[in-house]
């Protein structure tokens, strides 16, 4: 976890988004500029106005002063939607590089940090903490300029009225100091938690929403219910302590405010030095400094919601991207993959996954492999991508080590099918076509499809190819689903196929066409299956029994059974049935 930055580091880290529409920006200062300056004015001309003097003087100016009002209101109104516009313009700009840095960063992420946080949680951050950000750069900053500018103008007008008067007036802004300090801190806390509620909100969302089949059949409605009200009762708590703190901080500001402003009354009713035009100015120059002062210490909140919101934004953007310390560019490899005393732990745990792994895969071979749940079938796959490092040992691809070879041209050379599926909200052709360096024409798409044997349901899809699946494809059945994986396999054209449990729960119908469908995808490829049906594993070549993360078997289906050993008990146990033709097959 990357050092915590302190508020300022952090805002001034926030402005970097900013800077590249400066000029923008600067539009919007300059607006905001002459929208304070009008503000200051009116203080001014109630004085000429109130002067007798200045009436008996020059009474023709006194004739135009509608006219001078009517026109600082009309300045005031171009320039405050002058400013509107342009931070508006820039505050749009920001959420929209943030975003993008953000997801940038995010597909480039390795797998443990996958692990390690909740998916709603970056979805939050993402979609709703980012507009809190804006607020810090960009709102806050209207707020600031344009009333610091007016406070600072009308400061300096009551100073030429009477400066010890107004020094009177600055006496309160010490304990205003503090009082705005100690409430930072206790906001910008219970920003931080609310942020996280959210985040929490989000994830019990997706969880209900993505398994709102087994909430229905197991009943689990109260129970959903009962968690998301929690969720979202925790954030209205923390919500309301923002509030609480915030509106405590403004209200004693503001009773300072007033008891300042009542003693200068009180100084000034007894002060002859002021005309009556100049003590109504310097009243009304007062009490047109608390909308401001108001302003400026509500905007405490939504300052220290976007900082602690910018804390979590940075942290994302600051976790290290994936490790790819690889240099070799490898273009069609043979496939040829050797482990040498491979052993993987994982971050938080104390076992070994993999421990002393010794195998070797021939290019073009189909290796089964086999084992109880937990034996580590699937850690070892994931350790071919690069998805995660061996702890020791080390993997050689056509004898070259794994860690060498860049992380783009090594997964250029490998295709995955795994039992979980994973479609896009979009067409079946641009699923087929996913991730392709170059976009494949309509006839390699059908090629592929039809190689997948799955044509013939394509066909029959309103606009064949071009038909929306929906998300995750769900306007599929699971054959479907799983023959587009194929299809997609089929088209990358890979050496190195990995197939993850890509049968194990299909009907017979959908798993003959599957099944026929992989036949021709593992053909003159490197294939590692895990698990698979029985009859791919008796048809590949070799077979690994894993067991606590060791291989204690390793040879052909018949080999196995021969030895009596591991494989043969679960062979019996699991494949007895499935040997009769009235019965299904089952998945080791």
């Amino acid at each position: 976890m990357p050092p915590q930055l302190s508020s300022k580091d952090l805002y001034f880290r926030l402005l970097k988004y900013v800077t590249p529409y400066w000029r923008m920006f600067v539009i919007a200062i300059l607006a905001l500029t002459v929208s304070a300056a009008t503000e200051a004015s009116f203080p001014a001309v109630l004085k000429s106005l109130l002067d007798g003097s200045f009436v008996e003087k020059d009474p023709e100016t006194i004739k135009m002063m509608p006219l001078l009002l009517v026109g600082i209101v009309l300045l005031r109104g171009i320039a405050d939607f002058a400013s509107r516009y342009a931070m508006s313009w820039v505050a749009n700009k920001m959420v929209m590089d943030l975003r993008d840095a953000m997801f940038k960063r995010l597909v480039i992420l390795p797998t443990r940090f996958y692990d390690e946080h909740a998916s709603g949680n970056l979805i939050a951050s993402i979609a709703f903490n980012v507009t809190a950000v804006t607020e810090a750069g960009t709102s806050v900053i209207t707020i600031l300029v344009k009333d610091v500018l007016t406070m600072a103008g009308l400061l300096g007008y009551m100073f030429y009225l009477d400066w010890k008067l107004t020094l009177i007036a600055l006496t309160v802004t010490p304990l205003v100091a503090l009082i705005v300090r100690a409430v930072s801190r206790r906001i910008r806390g219970v920003s931080r938690s609310a942020q996280t509620a959210m985040g929490r909100i989000t994830h019990v969302l997706e969880e209900a929403i993505q398994g709102h089949r087994v909430v229905k059949i197991f009943g689990g409605q109260d129970y959903e219910n009962t968690r998301f009200y929690a969720a979202i009762n925790h954030a209205r708590l923390l919500n309301l302590k923002q509030v609480i703190a915030s509106s405590i901080g403004v209200s004693t500001i503001q009773l300072l405010a007033g008891i300042s402003i009542a003693t200068i009354l009180f100084i000034a009713t007894r002060n002859h030095q002021l005309t009556v035009g100049g003590f109504v100015s310097f009243l009304t120059a007062m009490l047109m400094l608390l909308s401001p002062l108001k302003r400026l210490t509500s905007v405490n909140e939504p300052l220290q919601r976007g900082l602690a919101a910018a804390e979590m934004i940075f942290d994302l953007l600051d976790e290290t991207p994936e490790r790819d310390s690889g240099t070799r560019k490898v273009e069609r490899v043979r496939g040829e993959i050797k482990f040498e005393q491979v052993s993987l732990t994982y971050d938080r745990s104390t076992q070994h996954a993999l421990d002393q792994i010794t195998l070797d895969i021939h290019a073009g071979e189909t290796v089964a492999l086999v084992g109880a749940s937990g034996g580590g079938k699937t850690s070892l796959v994931n350790l071919i991508p690069r998805f995660y490092h061996p702890s020791v040992g080390r993997i050689l691809l056509d004898g070259q080590d794994l860690e060498t070879i860049t992380l783009e041209s090594l997964r250029d050379n490998i295709a995955l099918v795994s039992q979980d599926v994973v479609l896009f909200n979009d067409t079946v052709a641009a699923n087929i076509a996913y991730g392709q360096k170059q976009a494949p024409s309509e006839a390699e798409i059908v090629a592929a499809a039809e190689a997948a044997h799955a044509m013939e349901f394509i066909r029959d899809m309103p606009q064949g190819l071009h038909t929306e699946i929906g998300e995750r494809g769900v306007r599929l059945s699971g054959g479907q689903r799983q023959r587009l994986a194929i299809a997609r396999a089929i088209l990358k054209n890979a050496p190195i196929l990995i197939l993850d449990e890509a049968t194990s729960a299909l009907d017979s119908a959908s798993e003959r066409h599957v099944q026929a469908a992989l036949e021709t995808l593992m053909q003159n490829r490197t294939t590692i299956v895990i698990a698979h049906r029985l009859s791919t594993i008796e048809k590949a070549d070799r077979i690994a029994v894993l067991q606590k993360g060791r291989i204690v078997e390793i040879g052909t289906h018949r080999e196995l059974l021969a030895q009596n050993g591991v494989y043969a008990k679960l062979h019996q146990i699991q494949f007895a049935q499935a040997e009769t033709p009235e019965t299904p097959e089952t998945t080791l």
